[in-house]
């Protein structure tokens, strides 16, 4: 399955591609999507086999997590202050 990770800063995006390495696969720095909502304007997309769930440490930097599917995206995780 394919998921988009947005985040508060650029400096996040980059530094979860980095240190995702092991957990994910394919992460690819990208505008967001125009119909998600985002603070800097930089996702990461990204495969992973079952559903991802941000460590505690990334979860400071993350605003979001959704899923792609057909009819759109499916949220997996948002962050409580968003």
């Amino acid at each position: 399955m394919y998921y988009i990770a947005t985040f508060y800063s650029h400096f996040g995006a980059i530094r979860f591609k980095r240190e995702e390495r092991g957990r994910i696969g394919q992460p690819c720095l990208m505008p967001v999507p125009r119909n998600l909502s985002s603070s800097c304007g930089t996702c990461v997309r990204f495969f992973a086999e079952k559903d991802y769930i941000p460590k505690e440490a990334d979860a400071q930097e993350i605003e979001q997590v959704v899923r792609e599917e057909a009819s759109g995206y499916t949220v997996i995780y948002r962050a409580k202050d968003s």
